[in-house]
């Protein structure tokens, strides 16, 4: 019996040296990402605000890029005609969904979403993290119907952003609470993504569903037999977000539903040797993704001229609604649903943290940026609402990372050493499996 609990012991301890070894590795190179992201802004703003505005505004809104044919008489044309920054947001951003969805399956099948347990807490407070924001921006706005639109833009949070800032603090802060803050993002993608599926996609045509479905099915059918090999799967799902664009719906939903059937685990020999299909399409986009898609568009996003900025602007409606939903509305959904989960007895309190800590924490997930700006862009037309917008999330967003990096700093501070993660004592087992 003594040799059994041992060995199990040994198995937890592995486990949860893999986890959090795991977390450092994703916090590392998401910290690098959002510097990137972070000076992608910055850039922005400098460019925005000096005499080579006019050619930003050139480059990105003006200067369209076209993929597809025709016939020699033009009689028969198919093609998608859009700006640079459209296909940025409607095109590259798509691969961003793409990450998120895979990242969602893994999740789901194999990771801290399959432990039903363990996402309470996160999912309560996610979903409380998204519906706190939506009706302060509702309050503020609600005399305004026009402004109203822009409801979902303080719901986000901005894993990227929200990890460099927690990066750091290093080892002071417990891995446990950045793998609440990394649970707590996903889940909160999934509800940006069901938001933009439902509330951010306008005049629907139904042909091009027609194609999309039939797209689904043959994604399904090769998901069903096993097919490891990712070029069907690129080739269709390239199809897909063709459809899904020509449809209406916005066009970063095709990602997603794409990231679904790419199967996680191979069959016959692959199953065998390990090969992962999603966790390679994974690994092979990450790079792409967080170092150059996302600084692009941080950097296509970002550029607000202070030039004829007047207080006016400052105190919008719809900028106040922004501001104060990241920073009051997160603050106070995430953390409320945090302390009523504990304090209930349905949840324990993250091992190797506080009170203040997970206050801090909550605090950062106002941090919106990405996400938010990409609602932003799809919530109005008007370049003065954007404007507004813009200015909003990028305030709401860096009051959220200050603050919330302050009292972060202040909690370890206050609870003195750092902490540390205590190891199991070798066994004679654990040394053989070891080995």
């Amino acid at each position: 019996m003594n040799d059994v609990f041992k060995k199990t012991q040994g198995l937890f301890q592995k486990t949860e040296q893999m986890i959090l070894s795991l977390t450092r590795d994703i916090q590392r190179t998401e910290s690098r990402a959002g510097l990137l992201m972070m000076t992608g802004a910055i850039l922005a703003l400098l460019v925005a605000n000096s005499p080579l505005y006019p050619f930003y505004q050139y480059v990105f809104e003006h200067i369209d890029f076209r993929i597809g044919f025709s016939d020699a008489q033009e009689s028969f044309r198919t093609e998608i005609n859009k700006s640079l920054l459209h296909w940025i947001n409607d095109g590259l951003m798509a691969l961003f969904f793409f990450l998120v969805g895979l990242e969602i399956k893994r999740e789901a099948l194999a990771g801290y979403f399959s432990k039903k347990e363990g996402l309470i807490l996160p999912v309560i407070a996610a979903i409380a993290g998204i519906c706190v924001p939506a009706l302060v921006f509702w309050f503020l706005n609600r005399d305004t119907p026009e402004n109203m639109s822009g409801w979902a833009v303080p719901t986000a949070t901005d894993i990227v952003f929200a990890l460099a800032v927690l990066s750091l603090l290093g080892k002071r802060i417990s891995p446990h609470l950045k793998i609440l803050l990394l649970t707590i993002a996903v889940v909160d993608d999934i509800g940006a993504i069901l938001i933009i599926a439902f509330f951010y996609s306008h005049d629907i045509h139904i042909g091009p569903l027609y194609i999309a479905a039939a797209t689904l099915f043959f994604l399904a059918v090769l998901n069903r037999r096993g097919v490891t090999s990712v070029g069907p799967y690129v080739l269709l799902g390239f199809l897909l977000w063709v459809c899904v664009l020509e449809s209406g719906i916005h066009a970063t939903i095709a990602g997603v539903l794409a990231a679904l059937f790419i199967p996680l685990h191979g069959k016959g020999q692959d199953s065998n040797n390990g090969y992962s299909p999603l966790k390679h399409l994974e690994h092979d986009l990450y790079p792409a993704v967080f170092f150059a898609i996302i600084p692009l568009f941080a950097f296509a996003n970002s550029g607000i001229s202070l030039a004829n900025m007047t207080l006016d602007h400052l105190f919008h409606p719809v900028t106040g609604g922004i501001v104060l939903g990241l920073f009051f509305g997160k603050q106070i959904g995430i953390f409320l649903a945090l302390w009523l989960v504990i304090k209930t007895g349905c949840c324990p309190k993250p091992p190797g943290s506080n009170w203040l800590q997970l206050y801090g924490l909550s605090i950062l997930c106002g941090t919106g940026f990405t996400m938010s700006l990409f609602i932003g862009a799809l919530s109005y037309t008007d370049p003065a609402m954007q404007t507004a917008v813009r200015v909003g999330v990028l305030l709401g967003s860096l009051l959220s990372a200050v603050v919330g990096y302050l009292v972060l700093l202040w909690s370890v501070r206050r609870k003195g050493p750092r902490p540390r993660i205590e190891k199991a004592p070798e066994t004679h087992e654990t040394e053989q499996e070891a080995r």
